[in-house]
């Protein structure tokens, strides 16, 4: 199937690009993680679907927090409300406020063209903070537009460490006959892959350390919810979403 084959395609082309990016990022993490501190992650609309991705997830990790921006959630109605918001300055300091974002934190980024104002501003802000600011980003579509932040800063100007999606130009990628845009997008696809690999990236240099990675047990399994209660109490007095 020709949407298969295309996205075959992008992570194979991620892997073999963006595995050294992913090993440095990782190694980053895991001192953060190892000195208390908390993985935070942020995408506007669709690129916040990784964001529910990461946290309170079987196989993850326990101290990463999502920060969910209200109207920038896909459940907003109209939904055309999102995409308005997404380019409003200010409103990333409001939501870096009330994250408990610290300068021992880090903040995952992600936005597909790192254009909108939103986004650029989180991270702006999260450096400014003091924090590790890691961007998921596509770099050619990044290049191939212009920027909505007031100073014509993108994403990929505005982070630490910038991993990219490898993704195309407006993100589908399958053309098909009769119908002038392309269908089948695949940031979320490739975008999910890229950050659990990092996130079994950081386990592995907890493990290393002889620290015990934090990582939560499926809930259905029999002694799931015994062990993830204690991970939970552990982190509780700053994971925002208890």
């Amino acid at each position: 199937m020709r949407y298969f084959d295309k996205i075959y395609e992008q992570l194979r082309r991620a892997e073999e690009t963006q595995s050294p990016v992913i090993a440095r990022a990782a190694d980053r993490l895991a001192d953060i993680l190892a000195n208390g501190g908390l993985i935070y992650v942020f995408g506007a609309t669709h690129a916040g679907i990784l964001a529910q991705e990461l946290f309170y997830r079987a196989g993850g990790l326990v101290p990463i927090v999502p920060i969910f921006g209200p109207g920038l959630t896909t459940d907003v109605r109209p939904i055309t409300l999102t995409s308005e918001l997404e380019r409003k300055s200010g409103y990333a300091e409001m939501l870096l406020n009330a994250s408990g974002l610290t300068a021992r934190d880090a903040l995952i980024v992600h936005s597909v063209s790192g254009r909108n104002t939103v986004a650029i501003e989180m991270a702006e802000g999260a450096r400014a903070r003091g924090a590790l600011v890691i961007a998921l980003t596509s770099v050619t579509y990044s290049a191939s537009v212009t920027s909505r932040h007031p100073r014509g800063v993108k994403l990929m100007d505005a982070a630490d460490i910038v991993i990219d999606n490898c993704g195309v130009i407006g993100d589908a990628v399958v053309q098909l006959e009769g119908l002038p845009q392309a269908v089948g997008p695949t940031s979320t696809v490739v975008g999910a892959a890229l950050l659990n690999a990092l996130v079994v990236e950081i386990v592995e240099r907890l493990l290393r350390r002889g620290i015990e990675p934090p990582v939560f047990l499926s809930a259905n399994l029999d002694r799931g919810d015994a062990h993830n209660q204690r991970l939970l109490d552990k982190y509780k007095s700053r994971l925002n979403y208890l």
